[in-house]
């Protein structure tokens, strides 16, 4: 398909706003401001059937019709704390286009009548933070943004926050939290942020991906963007393809390209010739796909009618040498150190999996302890105030039910299962 969100990366100097006006930037927010009035905004975005990119997928329009008509300041949060593993999209957008980002932030800013709208981003993106703020600053010397805006009449300002690293902060509550000062606490809801969020105002949280499908929507039109993709997730889609794949990168390609297509064309299949053993789809927090379960298309509906989320589409390829108690492990100790800690479940229930696996990897197993891991699985699911607890839990149930006898090999022989195969295939390749 022709290039939509990326389709300024090649192009010297395409984090300027000279560059991306001449490619037709910032004419939907001119349009919007002399044409539109704030709810035929929502319409559209409602109408095309964009959904949140952030891994929910949740209808952009609707979270936005949701705000009431209170009294209070609105106020819009694009979502930049990109920290899934796997997941490395909206860091090539902040870099490479950042001002279709913000050229989507300030459209949906007026759509839900806010005056100020906060860019929350990853702490660790240090120059891509650089480069936004001198967007941000083009966009004020071209009267695209601040005090009547190109004598409109409406005022809007964009203020940027770093985060600190902490992987809880990109839920949305816990964003919240962050972004009002406090430690990243996520919340009950409801209330939701649309009713009550930043400073117990009415707040929009969108990712930085679904922020920049906006300025096309309004450009092109609702039936084009349709066009794009399938009838219940429409519009172009970045997918994140990494792991033991020939050529990883970020692919820009309709809403529900097959999975297969992906790894074996676009990303040039396994490396060294070697066979498909696991897939992870839509980052390390969705459930784990065997090579047998991966002919499905990437899409929200898709995706999950296989067991697993599309999540923020960062596809985690592994092959036949993958030692997948270990890669559990792995992934266990991560959620065990990002774990927030307010929730009893996920603060004593994460580290004691990282303790089991950890136990296991190391010739230390016991027979009981694959029953003791899913009893703590199903002691910590669904009973946390944020889905971090499912995210954790969701790489050990997976990875457990696929590859059972994996687990039982570590313990019963003190070692992988895959160590005496990997001298094999080295002599065969």
């Amino acid at each position: 398909m022709e290039k939509i969100l990326t389709k300024n990366i090649e192009t010297e100097n395409s984090h300027r706003i000279s560059v991306y006006m001449e490619s037709g930037g910032y004419e939907a927010w001119k349009k919007v401001l002399k044409e539109m009035s704030p709810e035929e905004v929502t319409d559209i975005v409602k109408e095309s059937g964009l959904r949140g990119r952030g891994g929910a997928g949740f209808p952009a329009g609707l979270k936005w019709s949701f705000v009431p008509k209170v009294d209070k300041p609105k106020y819009l949060v694009c979502n930049a704390d990109e920290s899934e593993p796997g997941t490395f999209k909206d860091r090539l957008l902040l870099e490479k286009d950042p001002h279709m980002m913000l050229e989507g932030i300030v459209i949906a800013s007026y759509a839900i009548k806010a005056n100020t709208a906060f860019v929350y981003i990853r702490g660790e993106f240090a120059n891509q933070t650089v480069l936004l703020l001198e967007a941000i600053q083009e966009m004020k010397e071209k009267g695209l943004l601040g005090k009547n805006i190109l004598s409109s009449g409406y005022d809007l300002e964009i203020l940027v926050t770093r985060g600190a690293g902490a992987y809880i902060c990109g839920e949305e509550t816990a964003l919240l939290t962050s972004l009002e000062g406090k430690r990243g606490y996520p919340k009950i809801k409801p209330p939701f942020p649309a009713v009550e969020g930043y400073l117990r105002s009415p707040t929009i949280v969108n990712n930085v991906e679904t922020l920049c499908c906006v300025p096309h929507i309004i450009n092109n039109g609702t039936d084009w963007f349709k066009s794009i993709g399938t009838e219940k997730s429409s519009g172009p889609k970045l997918y994140c393809v990494s792991g033991h794949v020939r050529n990883p990168g970020v692919f820009e390609l309709p809403m529900g390209v097959p999975l297969k297509e992906l790894i074996f064309d676009h990303a040039g299949g396994i490396l060294h010739n070697r066979k498909l053993k696991a897939v992870i789809p839509g980052g390390s927090s969705t459930p784990v796909l065997t090579e047998s379960e991966i002919d499905i298309n990437m899409d929200f509906d898709s995706v999950a009618a296989a067991g697993s989320m599309l999540g923020s589409a960062g596809i985690i390829v592994m092959d036949e040498n993958t030692d997948m108690v270990d890669a559990c492990y792995n992934l266990s100790k991560f959620y065990a150190h990002e774990t927030c800690g307010q929730c009893t479940p996920c603060r004593e229930g994460v580290p004691w999996m990282k303790t089991i696996l950890g136990r296991i990897t190391n010739g230390k197993g016991r027979n009981r302890d694959i029953n003791l891991l899913l009893d703590i699985c199903k002691s910590i699911e669904k009973r946390t105030i944020c889905p971090f607890g499912d995210a954790a839990v969701a790489p050990v149930k997976s990875y457990i039910e696929k590859f059972r006898e994996e687990f039982d090999y570590y313990i019963e022989h003190k070692k992988s299962m895959i160590q005496k195969n990997v001298k094999s295939l080295d002599a065969v390749n």
